[in-house]
């Protein structure tokens, strides 16, 4: 599987301890940084690893930041994006199960590192199960096409 995974400052460690994981477990990683960890906007990471989902240069990405919050918040603005802030092994299990979220958003402040280890596997290995939660996640597709033309509409 490709995945890009993007840090701000306080994620680059884990950033790098994730993209090892990625690689012994076979994955094609695109690191999109951040490089240092010097201050870095967390946006413009977000925006970077979001659109390479959306346009499929990639299969799935990882944001990492203080919070994990302001990366999801970001990443959802980019339409054929489903991302999550996920704590635990339930939520990163149940938002691919039935959200099949593509953006997985952690926390490098509040998650310990054999935690975030298995909250990635298991959230690269569930499947989306689809049935029910298909046509939901088709309805969310629809929401984001009708917004997207009454943006196009108001434009001069």
């Amino acid at each position: 599987m490709r995945i890009a995974i993007g840090s701000d400052h306080r994620g680059v460690a884990v950033r790098h301890s994730i993209i090892e994981l990625l690689k012994r477990l076979g994955h094609e990683v695109h690191d999109v940084g951040a490089f240092d960890c010097g201050s870095v906007d967390y946006p413009d990471i977000a925006a970077t690893v979001s659109q390479s989902v959306a346009t499929g240069e990639v299969d799935r990405g990882v944001l990492i930041c203080g919070s994990g919050i302001g990366m999801a918040i970001v990443a959802n603005k980019v339409p054929g994006v489903r991302a999550a802030t996920c704590h635990d092994d339930l939520t990163a299990e149940m938002s691919r199960r039935h959200n099949n979220v593509n953006v997985l958003c952690l926390s490098a402040d509040m998650l310990g590192e054999r935690l975030i280890d298995r909250m990635v596997e298991i959230w690269l290995t569930t499947e989306f199960e689809g049935g029910r939660h298909a046509r939901r996640i088709e309805k969310i597709c629809e929401f984001e096409k009708r917004l997207h033309q009454q943006q196009e509409q108001k434009a001069p």
